[in-house]
Formats: structure tokens, C-alpha cells, sequence
């Protein structure tokens, strides 16, 4: 990865829409955008504002949120951290 987030921002890899809902398969301009994803990198964080999020983390994220960013075939969302809404412990 040769993205290096600034400041307060995490690179999020969303996670796949979902194809197929009680056996009816949605096409993909009807698709819901996921509002969950990978954090892939962090930022340093802010004097006033530090890190809390880590590389590795399942976050859950607000539907508008984020720019995307194309990077090596794969789509991501850069944000700040203050974008995401939860931290998503998967047992």
C-alpha cells in the first residue's frame, strides 16, 4: 500500500454490497452502498484529536461519508476519523 493517510484520516476498504437478498438476485444499479468496511491505514492523528481507530479495525461509517480513492484496482474511502460511527467487534 503506498497510501499514507494525514493527520486524523483512516483509508477504509469497503466491504462487498450485497449480491443476493432472500434468494432474489439485485443488480447493480440497485445495490446499497455498504456502510461498513477494513481499516487498511491511519493517520498520525492531531495534537488535539489522537488516534483512536488501528490498521485492522471493522468500522461502521456514516452513508455519504468519505471521498473514494482508486488505488491498484481496488476502490477505497479515505475519511476522517470522526466519520466513523462504531467500531465493529466480529466474533
Amino acid at each position: 500500500m503506498n497510501i499514507k493517510p494525514l493527520a486524523d484520516r483512516v483509508l477504509v476498504l469497503p466491504a462487498p454490497a450485497e449480491e443476493k437478498v432472500g434468494g432474489i438476485i439485485i443488480p447493480d444499479t440497485a445495490k446499497e452502498k455498504p456502510q461498513r468496511g477494513k481499516v487498511v491505514a491511519v493517520g498520525q492523528g492531531t495534537k488535539d484529536d489522537p488516534m483512536v481507530l488501528k490498521d485492522g479495525d471493522t468500522v461502521l461509517y456514516g452513508k455519504y461519508a468519505g471521498t473514494e480513492i482508486e488505488n491498484e484496482g481496488k476502490k477505497y474511502l479515505m475519511m476522517r476519523q470522526s466519520d466513523c460511527l462504531a467500531i465493529l467487534n466480529e466474533k
